[in-house]
Formats: structure tokens, C-alpha cells, sequence
């Protein structure tokens, strides 16, 4: 990924947004169709898509949401208009592509561990470009400490359970604050979108499917 350059551009005045659990969103009206086709998209339907409700998904929510307000002043999510590079994790990644309407196959949607924060996001028009970073201290370390002993496999049953709880937590938390105190906006200037084509990353949600239940 090309080497990303930050200036400091003027970020809109956002701190009145508070968290939503609908966005809406402009879509073609058919296959061959005409943009106009506006839909409200909640987080709930993101949890079908994704397979459960979890903090990751609602950080990417939030987080996402907020970045694409910048893009969108009028709040109206121009679908056919974005293009996302993501980090790996299979609940960001589940929300990059729901949100924003981006694809891997069709060039708009890449994922990358090569860039700062959560999200890259640029509205194709006009190449506007955010890169939405999650502030310092706001997620427990103890989250990511005890995921990287569940993806190798090493959490116990009931410390899965109590990794579970831990999540659960923050995602309240997450639905509580406002996000300019959860995730920084940077704009960046000169961004080149450089598609990435790898398909090697590892689907984390999915390792412990069959470990023992908690007995306890």
C-alpha cells in the first residue's frame, strides 16, 4: 500500500452526531438501474449478515458510521460511490463491505494490516479520503490479550465465557459514548487506491465453533 500522507485538513463538526443504530443509505434501483433507491440499513440487519452481535461489529458500526458522515454531510450514503480498504478482522471487514456497498471483485474493497487505525474510506467522485482511527484507552487491553490466546486456541472454556462477558461490556460502552470520543478522523491527502488482492487472512470468529461449553 502506497505510503499514506496526513494533512491537516478541517474535519466537520460532528460532536452533536450521537450513535444510531440506522444508517441511510442510495442504491441503484435495479440491476441495469438509476441511483435513488434509498433504504434505511440497520445494525440489526449487519448482525444476520455478519452471524451474531459482538463488540467488533458495533466498533466498526460506529466507527464507519462517523467516517462516512464525513464523506456525506447530508447523511445519505451514496453506495455506489465508495471504495474501503479495511483491516482484517472478519467483523470490520463484514461491516466495510455491508455499509459501504464495496467488493472485492469489482476493485473497491481490499483488506490490509499495512495502514494506521480501522478504516481507509474514499468517496470515488471527488477522492475524499478518511482514515478512522479508534483513540488510545478506549478498548481494554485484557480483550485483545485474551483473543490472541482464543485464536491460538489456548482459552479454556469458562475463560472464553468471561472473554465473552468482556466484549459484551464494550460493546455497551461503544453504544454509550459519542463517537469523537471513541475514534479520530483524519483526512488524507494524496491517497492512491492500490488494491491489494490477498485472500490468506485468518476467519478468527470461526476457530472455536467446537470448543467444550463452560460447565460452571
Amino acid at each position: 500500500m502506497k505510503k499514506i500522507v496526513l494533512m491537516a485538513f478541517a474535519i466537520l463538526n460532528l460532536s452533536n452526531w450521537a450513535f444510531s443504530q440506522t444508517l441511510k443509505v442510495n442504491d441503484t434501483d435495479f440491476s441495469k438501474g438509476r441511483l435513488g433507491n434509498i433504504q434505511t440499513v440497520e445494525l440489526q440487519d449487519l448482525v444476520k449478515f455478519h452471524g451474531h452481535l459482538c463488540d467488533g461489529l458495533v466498533e466498526g458500526f460506529v466507527a464507519l458510521q462517523y467516517g462516512l458522515y464525513q464523506l456525506f454531510p447530508d447523511s445519505l450514503i451514496d453506495r455506489t460511490n465508495l471504495r474501503i480498504v479495511s483491516k482484517p478482522s472478519p467483523c470490520l471487514t463484514d461491516v466495510a463491505v455491508y455499509l459501504t456497498g464495496a467488493r472485492y471483485q469489482f476493485g473497491t474493497f481490499y483488506v490490509s494490516n499495512d495502514f494506521e487505525g480501522l478504516y481507509v474510506v474514499q468517496r470515488i467522485d471527488n477522492a475524499k479520503t478518511v482514515n478512522i482511527l479508534r483513540m488510545p484507552n478506549v478498548k481494554p487491553e485484557i480483550i485483545d490479550l485474551m483473543g490472541k490466546q482464543a485464536i491460538a486456541g489456548n482459552l479454556a472454556p469458562c475463560d472464553l465465557e468471561k472473554l465473552r462477558r468482556l466484549e459484551d461490556d464494550y460493546t455497551l460502552f461503544l453504544q454509550q459514548n459519542k463517537p469523537e470520543n471513541l475514534f479520530e478522523l483524519k483526512i488524507l491527502n494524496e491517497f492512491v487506491w492500490q488494491p491489494v488482492l490477498k485472500n490468506d487472512f485468518i476467519k478468527t470468529d470461526i476457530l472455536n465453533k467446537n470448543a467444550e461449553r463452560c460447565n460452571k
